[in-house]
């Protein structure tokens, strides 16, 4: 069974479409960039994906469920802003996401809290923006989930950010699920992604695995992306 399924998914604003009749699945073990400019419709489909929004026509399922509270415990999600609770130290946050969340491997965020030399007891409050996005991005991938949803998980951190960031999601992701990564960032997340789905104004332009692209278009995941959507 399809991970993910969007099955002529459209989401309207008023009269604006922000997803214009998607189709496309995400199967187990693999890792998805949903790529697209700013405004292509990539958020909208990830929230659409862990329930915050409902489609206007289509429909998008988890596991074939529709997203919703049944699929709470399968999905894993990164919002694009930082939404952990603040005046929690590192320790708390451990706690609450431990109560919250039956498949969260604490061991497994303690290690890398550990290898980030973050302190049980500082607050996250007290965190640079960089470590903060660092220590949510540690517990989304700390769940033994389903699907991973992420939404522009290395837009605003400097490159040494975005290698440990791509290297947590690589070696923390459950090998059964699978991972969606939004983001106009390409050449940085290429070397992680087995599969691309571009969308440009809410429409579906181009799905392809990341090797189809080299072996056939005999450019990269980037280049192609720049020829795609140049102005």
């Amino acid at each position: 069974m399809s991970i993910l399924e969007c099955k002529d998914l459209s989401k309207n604003y008023g009269h604006a479409p922000a997803l214009d009749h998607v189709s496309f699945t995400v199967e187990p073990g693999h890792i998805v960039g949903l790529l697209g400019p700013n405004g292509s419709g990539k958020t909208t489909l990830i929230k659409l994906a862990n329930g915050l929004l409902t489609p206007s026509e289509g429909s998008i399922t988890i596991c074939g469920m529709a997203p919703g509270k049944n699929t709470c415990a399968a999905v894993s999600y990164l919002p694009e802003r930082t939404a952990i609770p603040t005046w929690m130290s590192a320790a708390q946050l451990l706690d609450f996401y431990g109560d919250f969340y039956a498949d969260f491997r604490r061991d497994a965020a303690e290690e890398m809290l550990h290898h980030l030399n973050i302190q049980p007891k500082q607050r996250i409050k007290q965190m640079s923006k960089g470590t903060r996005e660092k220590v949510q991005l540690i517990m989304v991938m700390s769940r033994a989930a389903k699907l991973y949803l992420l939404d522009e998980p290395i837009g605003g951190v400097d490159p040494a950010t975005r290698d440990y960031i791509l290297s947590t999601i690589i070696g923390n992701y459950n090998p059964e699920g699978a991972v969606v990564i939004s983001t106009h960032l390409i050449a940085d997340v290429e070397k992680v992604l087995d599969e691309v789905v571009f969308i440009n104004q809410g429409r579906l332009v181009l799905r392809s695995s990341v090797d189809e692209i080299r072996e056939e278009k005999g450019m990269s995941v980037d280049a192609l992306f720049r020829e795609v959507f140049k102005c």
